[in-house]
């Protein structure tokens, strides 16, 4: 009888939570109905459009960073993004190496394709190339979700619902202007095809390429190469400018003055003793345009000046590691160039709430962190550089279990 009692007792937690998610599968279906059905018909999705994308559908429970109806998100959360992690990490030989080779390959097979395309958006055929490269592996990598699926599960239960559902009736929509719904594959964020667009970055910058008549971001790859330049270009590329440069920052410059709203003439970087590795000179039509101060890892890694383009690499995905490896990779792919001179420390392991702690400590002392996210950005590297030089501290700028201690909240 008592091994019978044992038995009930470790069953029932679980068959309640089988109830639970039966229950909640349910509102699920209710939320469809009306919260995004609605939504989709003033847009003009027709009821069979949104039956047909949501045939068979259910909730994903192994996808991040959900909050079930009723639950709050957990207080301790891991950082789940590459782009936001390690730096070494990111840029390891082997990723690096190999969106430079095959992308290599790919910039003779569509050679013609990228020189087009520069010459209607003014974007360089390498960068396209590290942007493929990177999200998508030129198109060999796996895109394993169905949207619908991801964008559902998403918008109605996740941390930031209001944004997925948005994307989920961008989804509807791409459906009912003719793609198949099983076909729209994704990433676990709900990001489509070979350039990883969300579905409202599909609606304004999917582009034809191959003169067919549609943009297939999925099988195409011109439409590929080409809603990639369409994208850069009108999210502000400046035609004839470089991303950036990377530099040897002297002990005399401080670590506080990253950033675009500090930027200065490259000249002027240079009177300051900011120079390009190798005693390479900038070139001379980048000395009177503007340039920032970009250190990823702080005093920790490698140090660069940048480019307006730059910030519109950060504009596709909003990572400093992410514009930095397209950079990188695309000049690697044309040019040659070697890995970067400067090494990344072992940092950026810190759980992405105790970053969020260090930042609302921050706030809490009148520095500006652009938001309490758990995500190191340049306002939050410098704001650490700045409070420790207010200690009487060597400026790191980069977050570390020690600031952590010293600064949560």
């Amino acid at each position: 009888m008592r091994i019978l009692c044992l038995i009930l007792l470790l069953l029932c937690p679980a068959t309640a939570f089988a109830q639970t998610r039966a229950a909640v599968e349910g509102q699920f279906r209710t939320w469809l109905d009306q919260t995004v059905w609605p939504r989709a018909s003033r847009q003009g999705v027709s009821r069979a459009t949104f039956d047909t994308a949501f045939q068979g559908v259910t909730l994903n429970w192994d996808l991040p960073d959900l909050v079930p109806p009723g639950m709050a998100p957990p207080a301790r959360q891991a950082q789940r993004q590459s782009e936001f992690g390690q730096p070494g990490k990111y840029f390891s030989r082997g990723s690096v190496d190999g969106a430079t080779s095959v992308g290599r390959q790919m910039a003779g097979q569509y050679a013609q394709t990228l020189a087009a395309v520069e010459r209607a958006t003014g974007v360089p055929g390498r960068i396209i190339l590290g942007i493929w490269g990177r999200e998508s592996g030129y198109g060999r990598a796996d895109i394993p979700h169905d949207v619908f699926q991801v964008l559902g599960t998403k918008g109605f239960m996740s941390n930031r619902a209001p944004y997925f559902t948005d994307e989920l009736v961008a989804a509807l929509q791409i459906a009912q202007a003719g793609a198949a719904p099983r076909a729209m594959r994704s990433s676990w964020a709900g990001a489509l095809g070979q350039p990883q667009f969300m579905p409202s970055n599909y609606l304004a910058f999917a582009a034809d390429g191959d003169g067919d008549g549609r943009a297939d971001i999925w099988g195409s790859a011109p439409d590929t190469i080409a809603s990639i330049g369409t994208y850069l270009a009108r999210h502000g590329w400046v035609k004839g400018r470089d991303w950036g440069f990377e530099v040897t920052v002297p002990s005399t410059v401080s670590c506080a003055l990253e950033g675009p709203d500090q930027a200065r003439r490259i000249a002027d970087w240079a009177a300051l003793g900011v120079s390009r590795i190798g005693g390479k000179a900038f070139p001379a039509t980048e000395l009177r345009q503007p340039g920032s101060l970009l250190m990823p890892a702080g005093r920790n890694g490698p140090a660069f000046i940048v480019t307006p383009n730059f910030y519109v690499l950060k504009d596709y995905n909003t990572s400093d590691l992410y514009a930095l490896f397209v950079g990188h990779v695309g000049d690697r792919i044309q040019y040659g160039v070697p890995d970067f001179a400067g090494r990344w420390g072992d940092v950026g392991g810190l759980l992405r709430s105790d970053v969020a702690a260090l930042q609302r400590g921050l706030e809490s002392r009148g520095l500006d962190v652009g938001g309490a996210d758990g995500l190191a950005g340049f306002k939050t590297r410098r704001s650490i550089g700045r409070w420790q030089e207010a200690q009487g501290q060597p400026a790191t700028c980069f977050p570390d279990a020690s600031l952590v201690r010293a600064l949560a909240r």
